[in-house]
């Protein structure tokens, strides 16, 4: 997921998305996007995109092929914007994007089952896991390289710090 379509712009059918991560550049470079009501939506749509641009803090604005006003663009608010994996630039050493992390099976550093990725927070400082176990309960773990010891995405895993209170349940 690329973003999340919170309004539109202008009376010519633009869209203003707010981005996720650290920067629109995905966003303002896609040719095509899709458009569905959460990551990973098997009913979601790809749009052409004429045009972008920056919008508010935190946003982009897009051109879609097929929506030339404002009424149009209204159902669309809420639903998110991705693009497939595939045309996602490899990142550097040791980073992830939040897709690969969701679902992936968390466990402390001395072994204990803490749960599995539900989904991510962007928080300001520090990204944040949000583990949730069989039982339904849920653990806010910072992404911080201190505390994420390994990563292994082939298994699904992730090993974290066993920190005191970093891991109880919220």
């Amino acid at each position: 997921m690329l973003g999340e379509i919170v309004g539109s712009h202008g009376l010519r059918g633009e869209i203003r998305v707010r981005f996720t991560g650290d920067s629109p550049e995905l966003l303002l470079s896609s040719e095509a996007v899709w458009i569905g009501r959460h990551a990973g939506d098997p009913e979601a749509r790809r749009f052409a995109v004429r045009a972008t641009g920056s919008g508010r803090q935190g946003e982009v604005r897009l051109a879609l092929e097929g929506f030339s006003d404002r009424e149009a663009v209204g159902p669309l608010v809420g639903q998110v914007v991705s693009v497939p994996a595939g045309s996602l630039p490899p990142l550097p050493e040791g980073e992830f994007y939040w897709f690969e992390l969701v679902g992936c099976r968390v466990e402390s550093e001395t072994g204990s089952e803490l749960g599995r990725v539900r989904e991510l927070w962007e928080t300001g400082a520090h990204d944040v896991l949000v583990v949730v176990d069989e039982e339904g309960r849920r653990r806010l773990i910072p992404t911080a390289a201190e505390l994420m010891l390994r990563v292994d995405l082939a298994a699904g895993r992730i090993v974290v710090a066993d920190l005191p209170g970093l891991l109880e349940p919220c």
